[in-house]
C-alpha cells in the first residue's frame, strides 16, 4: 500500500460561524452528536462513546425506510481544540477508513478540514461516486444549523 494518502483521501473544508470551543463541544459530546451526526431525514442513537485515545465509538442511524446503519471506530489521536483521528466503518457501505478532523480558530469562526482516508485509490473513487460529498455535506449542514441554535 502506498504511504502517500493524497490519492486515497476525500476532503471537505467548512467554516462554521461558531467559536472553536463550541464546535469542539458539539463535535465531541454524545448529547450533541446525537443532534447532527447523520444526513437529513435520519435519527441517531449513541450506542457507545468513549472519547479518549484508544476509546471506541458506535452510533446507530435509523434510516427513513426503517433499516439501521451502524457506524463505529476507535480514536487514535485527540489533541483538544486541534484534531481528532479515528478509524471508521459505516456498515454496510464503507469500512476500513480513517477520519481526520482538523479544527482551526479564526476569531469567532472555526475552520474544519475533514479527511476520509481510504485503503486504496479505487475504494476512494468508489466512495466518492456513492455520494461522499452529498452525504457528509448534509451532515455538516445539520451541524451548522445545530451550532446556530446553541
Amino acid at each position: 500500500m502506498s504511504t502517500d494518502a493524497s490519492n486515497r483521501t476525500l476532503t471537505i473544508h467548512r467554516t462554521f460561524d461558531a467559536p472553536i470551543q463550541l464546535l469542539w463541544q458539539v463535535w465531541t459530546q454524545p448529547e450533541h452528536i446525537a443532534q447532527w451526526w447523520a444526513p437529513q431525514g435520519m435519527s441517531i442513537d449513541i450506542v457507545e462513546h468513549n472519547f479518549q485515545v484508544g476509546g471506541r465509538w458506535e452510533y446507530a442511524m435509523q434510516m427513513p425506510n426503517g433499516q439501521t446503519f451502524t457506524s463505529d471506530g476507535v480514536y487514535s489521536v485527540i489533541v483538544e481544540l486541534e484534531k481528532i483521528f479515528s478509524s471508521a466503518n459505516f456498515k454496510p457501505m464503507t469500512e476500513g477508513i480513517e477520519m481526520q478532523s482538523l479544527f482551526t480558530a479564526e476569531g469567532d469562526k472555526t475552520h474544519l478540514t475533514f479527511h476520509c482516508i481510504h485503503p486504496t485509490e479505487e475504494y476512494c473513487r468508489q466512495q466518492e461516486k456513492m455520494g461522499f460529498y452529498n452525504g457528509w455535506g448534509s451532515v455538516f449542514d445539520r451541524l451548522n444549523d445545530y451550532l446556530q441554535q446553541q
